[in-house]
């Protein structure tokens, strides 16, 4: 069985309703939303790199025995939180396995700093990774995210939200709608979350 890991934006936490819902889509599959520590401290600024991606370790190797292994994890999130995920994933000296990355609004360079680009470990990323974006995200383009994406090895998937932003608002309902179907088929149908969507179509 999979489990699927889930961290927030910078400016939000675990009990975001965006995540709340792809729980609640995913069900039964085991799911856990996690905050990193400047949250918990109740700090706005978020930590370092190198704290954000020992804190998903550490989640990870907790969920890796309900999930039946490391490799059976799917890891991602909003914004931050997924991109953290992915670097972890693509780490050039001890990579994360995963079973897939849920990536949500990815951060693709800072609003206004093309120049600034996050995608370092793309060619890193050797797995089935889904990217759900508004068409108008200052902090990348569906044109800027296609071509980056080009990069990653691994099975990516594309979902546009029309006249979204960055926040996706409104469109919780639907995002999650696309992570768990997206998931259904990645995973393949021994899995919960594959039973129960097929299920609904009996």
């Amino acid at each position: 069985m999979s489990a699927l890991l889930l961290f927030p934006g910078a400016g939000s936490s675990s009990a975001s309703p965006s995540l709340v819902a792809i729980e609640q889509a995913v069900a039964p599959m085991p799911c856990r939303r996690a905050d990193f520590p400047y949250r918990l401290a109740g700090r706005r600024a978020p930590d370092r790199p190198p704290v954000l991606l020992a804190c998903v370790r550490q989640h990870a190797a907790e969920l890796a025995g309900p999930a039946g292994g490391p490799g059976r994890l799917v890891l991602g999130g909003r914004s931050m939180g997924g991109r953290i995920c992915s670097m972890a994933v693509g780490d050039a000296d001890e990579p994360l396995p995963a079973a897939a990355l849920v990536l949500v609004s990815y951060p693709l360079h800072p609003p206004g700093r093309p120049d600034r680009l996050r995608v370092e470990h793309f060619g890193r990323l050797d797995l089935p990774c889904l990217f759900v974006s508004g068409t108008r995200d200052a902090f990348g383009s569906p044109d800027e995210l296609v071509h980056w994406t080009a990069t990653i090895p691994g099975a990516v998937t594309h979902h546009w939200i029309e006249r979204a932003g960055h926040d996706l608002k409104g469109a919780d309902a639907a995002v999650a709608e696309i992570v768990a179907g997206w998931l259904a088929a990645t995973l393949g149908q021994a899995d919960p979350v594959r039973a129960r969507r097929s299920g609904r179509r009996g």
